[in-house]
């Protein structure tokens, strides 16, 4: 396939999980990727799993603002040009009631998972999208859908980037779409402890009768980047296995 024959895109956190899942999908489907993260030994493992040809990466922070200008020139420089962004990068460090949270990591989850998008969101379309067009992704979370037991200020954070993906929906018409995808748990490193252990437990709350994988994300983040999707914008698309159809976050 060769639906980003010629584009590029910007992928944050994806030295694994479901960023490099996402990642993987671009290319196999024909762009050139920058993915970002924090810590370069996996960074650099992933790039030669995607080959050097089809990617680079930039490590830093994602709430950094050095760190987003320098990989924002950095798919510039190296393929010409930006037409995607994925903002995939989130935080969770804190698990257990929201009346007894520390709201300083309560600061920091809406820091990285909100503000950043932002951030990326607005350095992307000045550097690139504004002239040339394109498409930015959102990953959210059933978590932000409805109220999420012991993960509270995370699910409001990602409540919170559903509003935005909305808004830059409007603002940013009819030129750049902006959509947002709300997964379920994903078997990554990420949600780890929410189904370690006992994942066939957690699964059969699914009707699918399986919790998901990168894989699963990522070909609707594809969708949603490509011209298969050319009328779609401001959407947040549940990617659950049926969880929410039964009740449960």
């Amino acid at each position: 396939m060769s639906r980003f024959a010629d584009k590029v895109a910007i992928v944050t956190g994806a030295s694994r999980g479901i960023g490099l899942g996402v990642a993987e999908r671009l290319v196999a489907d024909g762009a050139k990727v920058v993915i970002t993260a924090r810590k370069e030994d996996a960074l650099k493992e992933a790039v030669a799993g995607l080959g050097e040809d089809n990617a680079t990466f930039v490590a830093g922070a994602a709430d950094d603002a050095g760190h987003q200008d320098e990989a924002i020139a950095a798919a510039i420089e190296r393929f010409g040009r930006l037409d995607y962004l994925v903002n995939n990068t989130g935080i969770n460090p804190v698990y257990g009631p929201m009346i007894e949270m520390d709201l300083g990591a309560a600061e920091k989850i809406f820091r990285v998972n909100v503000l950043s998008a932002a951030s990326w969101a607005q350095k992307a379309y000045a550097a690139a999208l504004k002239d040339n067009g394109g498409a930015i992704v959102n990953i959210a979370s059933i978590a932000g859908l409805k109220p999420a037991p012991m993960i509270g200020m995370y699910g409001a954070s990602k409540s919170a980037v559903i509003h935005v993906t909305q808004e830059l929906a409007l603002e940013l018409a009819p030129s750049i779409r902006v959509n947002a995808v709300a997964p379920a748990v994903v078997k990554t490193r990420f949600a780890g402890a929410l189904y370690e252990g006992r994942e066939e437990e957690v699964s059969s709350a699914y009707p699918m009768k399986r919790l998901g994988t990168p894989e699963d994300i990522a070909s609707v983040v594809a969708f949603l980047l490509s011209e298969d999707a050319a009328w779609v914008t401001g959407q947040t698309i549940t990617i659950d296995g049926g969880l929410t159809l039964t009740g449960g976050v």
